[in-house]
């Protein structure tokens, strides 16, 4: 089954089914909406979809969790920028722990692109932040600040990192949430594994519209 851009009456359709970009959920077309056969529609793959939704839709911003290392390799943080610059250009919003590392380089990609930075900080003060975090939010909870990230996002993609990475990976798989995760990520059972940026933003793209859920059902 195809997604499409309803035209029409301005929706993402799957099917029969609609997206409501305020409940993140599929469910029947509104009363009075006019019938597909009446409809102009667009075949769309998942990013596009998600990118027309930002651009035209009030569209509630669950962010995308980039979590790793708070100390990374070079290599390791250009990724995690990458990272955070394409989920800004889609228009995504990021949050992450706020602090050094891959966390830092994932916020100096999405600041420079124009996107929001959430950094849930495991202090008590936002001084703490680097310096791309435009909402910081000091929890005071230390560690236990992972379970709050993960229960917050939409989706988290894994970037390098050890025993606390792996925690908020097993928190997302525990909460239900889609985890993904770059080849210099901790191996853990249930994560999709992605060889490149591109390859976790179209998982991304999908897991934000809940599509993998919609097929299944």
């Amino acid at each position: 089954m195809q997604l499409h851009i309803d035209m029409k009456n301005s929706v993402l359709r799957y099917g029969e089914m609609v997206f409501d970009p305020w409940t993140m959920c599929w469910q029947e077309p509104a009363v009075g909406m006019l019938p597909v056969s009446v409809s102009k529609l667009r075949a769309v793959n998942a990013d596009e979809a998600v990118r027309w939704l930002f651009q035209t839709a009030n569209v509630r911003r669950v962010p995308i969790a980039v979590i790793g290392a708070k100390v990374a390799s070079e290599a390791e943080c250009g990724e995690a920028e990458a990272l955070g610059a394409g989920l800004a250009r889609v228009g995504y919003t990021l949050l992450t722990g706020g602090r050094t590392g891959v966390m830092e380089a994932a916020s100096r990609g999405a600041f420079n692109a124009g996107g929001l930075v959430l950094g849930f900080l495991p202090g008590e003060g936002f001084e703490t932040a680097n310096p791309y975090v435009t909402v910081p939010l000091a929890t005071g909870v230390g560690p236990a600040r992972n379970s709050i990230i993960a229960q917050s996002a939409r989706v988290l993609v894994a970037v390098a990192g050890g025993y606390g990475t792996i925690t908020e990976m097993a928190y997302g798989l525990h909460y239900g949430r889609p985890v993904f995760a770059l080849p210099s990520a901790p191996d853990v059972p249930g994560v999709v594994r992605c060889n490149n940026v591109d390859e976790v933003l179209a998982g991304i793209a999908s897991a934000f519209l809940g599509l993998q859920s919609l097929m299944s059902s």
